[in-house]
């Protein structure tokens, strides 16, 4: 495939290819290992997006930052604990199919198909497709379809970490009240009073379908999360002790990012019929 000017396509590493977006509306990069948008930056504007330095860009291996696709299973496989968290799409290569450019910047499409490898991990037929927009917004599209005769039930997650300046001064607004699963320590429901403020670990999975923002005093910007698709969104610091606990995060890295994530966990889970399909998107804009 010959590839637009905008785009060029290297290897971070041999054997693990990577384009770089250099258009007149943005930077970002973008790896083939699970579709991984890694890096986004409008024009004139700081890094969006939040790559761990100690991020790990091997084949296989999910990437620490960016926007991992959590699928076909959001966090922990729902009866083995043995299979892979967040599911098979972060750790596997992806086809590139599309790749083209037009003023309003860039736009990508990746697909991934059952193979003999994910039917040991997840016994169904299925299509996946990613299409990625990159410009002054950033938008990220999966769709899944079911290519098998049954019905199959998916989670699903578009993990997108944010960069901010201190976190402990960010506001997060949208999701008053609301109830949420509060999965730090006994998973509980319980039910938000007010914006979200950060003094402590967070990981929560609020029954929501609207947009979000990010207000972010340190560095003087705020950014709006939209999605469509989506009836779960996440919001999720690691703190003090779990970044201690993550060896592809720098210990002080929970001051510099916080995940809002487009999903559909718990009750929000989708069961998509024969030759049916079910998208989740996800828009970041400053």
């Amino acid at each position: 495939m010959s590839l637009p000017s905008s785009i060029t396509l290297t290897e971070a590493i041999p054997g693990y290819p990577v384009l770089t977006i250099h258009h007149t509306t943005c930077l970002a990069r973008v790896a083939l290992n699970g579709a991984h948008v890694m890096e986004w930056a409008p024009a004139g504007q700081s890094p969006v997006l939040y790559l761990s330095p100690q991020a790990v860009l091997e084949p296989g291996k999910p990437i620490r930052g960016g926007i991992p696709i959590c699928w076909p299973w959001f966090n922990a496989h729902p009866s083995d604990a043995t299979k892979p968290m967040h599911g098979i799409a972060r750790n596997r290569p992806w086809t590139l199919k599309k790749a083209n450019e037009s003023e309003a910047g860039v736009k990508l499409m990746f697909v991934l198909c059952n193979d003999a490898e994910t039917h040991e991990l997840w016994p169904h037929g299925f299509e996946a497709q990613v299409t990625i927009l990159l410009g002054q917004k950033l938008e990220v599209s999966l769709e899944t379809i079911n290519k098998s005769d049954s019905s199959f039930v998916i989670t699903e997650a578009l993990h997108t970490y944010l960069t901010v300046g201190d976190i402990s001064k960010i506001t997060v607004k949208g999701l008053a009240d609301t109830d949420y699963l509060d999965t730090v320590g006994e998973r509980m429901m319980r039910h938000q009073t007010g914006d979200i403020t950060f003094d402590r670990e967070v990981d929560r999975q609020y029954a929501s379908t609207g947009a979000v923002t990010v207000e972010d005093p340190a560095l003087g910007r705020i950014i709006t999360v939209e999605k469509e698709g989506s009836g779960t969104t996440v919001v999720w610091n690691p703190w003090i002790e779990k970044s201690k606990r993550l060896a592809d995060l720098p210990d002080e890295a929970y001051h510099q990012f916080l995940c809002i994530e487009a999903a559909n966990a718990g009750d929000s889970a989708v069961t998509i019929g024969p030759g049916a399909s079910h998208v989740i998107r996800t828009v970041v804009h400053l």
